[in-house]
């Protein structure tokens, strides 16, 4: 490879290493967008009042981020156990089930209860809680059941399988993710579009420390400055070798001059 071809090459990489660092830090400038986004929105849906669910409450009202309390009827028989779900280091499971709202027959609001230990070995599986009646409950509404990342499994079982009739024989299924669609068609029920996360204690030694969303931006904004900054460096360095590769060339032509 001639002198010349070498030099064509580092223009070249150093060209695309510009665009790339350049394309890299605006993704990091729109997650900053979107995670600022977010955080505005939590932050309003908190502020807002608390929203008394019912079988008539509009979907326009359900926000996520809202406080809520509600009253019902808890149907235990079609509880979910979510698998993989640790507390502090610990395997557990979150407690997920329905709640028939007053005043609307079959509409109900998928309720997380709280997270429970997995059994280990030497210590025995605890026992589900019951869900007390009559109570009502408080919480904040999310938009879905937050989902785990799960290998595909080709040609296999669904991951997620629900039973076609309940309540199942051994207890409660146990799924990694859980849709709401594929709940409500299961279970037959008419399930409003949302989640309630359980806040408020109930003495029934669930554990309600909810995982929040992660919103620094700022770690985006800086991960951004990062990028262009190698950019600026990228471009510099296609600057010398540009400009070194164009004094070369007078000087040889200067060379063969007569």
């Amino acid at each position: 490879m001639t002198r010349g071809h070498r030099t064509l090459a580092a223009l070249v990489l150093l060209g695309l290493m510009f665009a790339l660092f350049v394309s890299l830090g605006r993704w990091q400038l729109r997650r900053a967008d979107e995670r600022r986004a977010l955080l505005a929105a939590i932050e309003n849906g908190r502020r807002e009042p608390p929203l008394a669910l019912s079988a008539a409450t509009p979907p326009d009202d359900l926000r996520p981020w809202r406080p809520v309390s509600v009253h019902g009827r808890w149907r235990e028989d079609m509880t979910v156990l979510l698998d993989n779900r640790n507390q502090n280091g610990r395997p557990g499971y979150w407690v997920a089930t329905p709640l028939i709202l007053e005043g609307g027959e079959g509409v109900a609001v998928l309720v997380l209860r709280g997270w429970m230990p997995r059994a280990m070995q030497g210590v025995p599986a605890a026992a589900i809680p019951r869900a007390p009646d009559g109570e009502p409950i408080a919480g904040e509404l999310v938009q879905r059941v937050p989902r785990l990342f799960e290998l595909w499994n080709p040609g296999g079982a669904p991951a997620d399988g629900l039973p076609a009739a309940w309540p199942l024989p051994g207890g409660p299924p146990t799924v990694q993710n859980l849709d709401l669609d594929a709940y409500a068609k299961a279970t037959a029920l008419r399930l409003l579009p949302a989640v309630v996360e359980q806040h408020a204690p109930t003495g029934d030694g669930l554990v309600r420390e909810w995982p929040q969303p992660s919103v620094d931006y700022h770690q985006n904004a800086g991960y951004a400055m990062q990028w262009f900054g190698f950019a600026c460096i990228a471009g510099i360095a296609f600057i010398v070798v540009a400009v070194r590769a164009a004094r070369t060339r007078r000087a040889l032509r200067r060379g063969r001059g007569p």
